[in-house]
């Protein structure tokens, strides 16, 4: 018997119609030469990403921690909207990070099926909670 290697999106599609189906894009960021050209450019990268929050462009960002979760070795992941991933790409090269030549990037596409957010509103505290 052979070992299955991969499976047609439009099997994927078909399995899970009664989930969310949000298609997004998964942008793994790695430094180059370490750290320190990172650090360069660290304020215009960040910069960068609240300005395409604001634009509704980003999903979510953040640091990787190294597998103990005990130090930062410059990798990061940043979760985009786009409508291919050809525009995806066009977005990461924008990322100051990427154009400075302190990280490179590896975009992949991403459909998000399950999982939860939730919100806790304090009214008395006038403060919320994203659990």
């Amino acid at each position: 018997m052979s070992e299955l290697k991969s499976v047609p999106v439009g099997a994927v599609m078909e399995a899970s119609s009664q989930m969310l189906q949000k298609q997004l894009y998964a942008i793994f960021t790695t430094p180059v030469n370490g750290l320190e050209p990172v650090f360069a450019i660290l304020e215009e990268h960040l910069e960068f990403q609240v300005s395409i929050e604001k634009d509704g462009i980003l999903y979510a960002a953040g640091p990787m921690w190294t597998d103990d979760e005990e130090s930062w070795e410059g990798e990061g992941m940043v979760i985009v909207r786009a409508k291919t991933r050809a525009e995806a790409i066009a977005i990461a090269e924008r990322d100051p990070m990427h154009k400075s030549g302190a990280r490179s990037f590896k975009v992949r596409p991403w459909m998000i099926n399950e999982g939860s957010v939730t919100l806790r509103l304090n009214k008395s505290s006038q403060t919320f909670e994203l659990l």
